[in-house]
């Protein structure tokens, strides 16, 4: 079974712009998803560079991106995916 893999981007914007808040995932997650999940604090995914108007703080989940992403959207991508049995 493939992992889902997590990543929160920390890079300047996304941090000001709440990703401070989305660090309790690498909390959460372990917790509620054992070793079907990791989750990684990444320096820049750099998302806002390819976006004219940013929408961070930016997570991916797999290869899916969460934009003004929270821990409730991010749960519910992984849930989700895990539920659709994508991994």
């Amino acid at each position: 079974m493939n992992k889902v893999i997590v990543k929160i981007c920390m890079g300047t914007t996304c941090f000001v712009m709440g990703a401070s808040d989305l660090q309790e995932l690498t909390d959460i997650i372990p917790e509620k998803y054992g070793d079907k999940v990791e989750v990684y604090a990444s320096t820049c995914l750099d998302l806002c560079s390819s976006n004219t108007e940013s929408q961070a703080p930016y997570v991916t989940v797999d290869d899916e991106i969460v934009s003004k992403a929270t821990v409730e959207k991010v749960i519910d991508v992984i849930d989700r995916k895990l539920k659709n049995g994508q991994k």
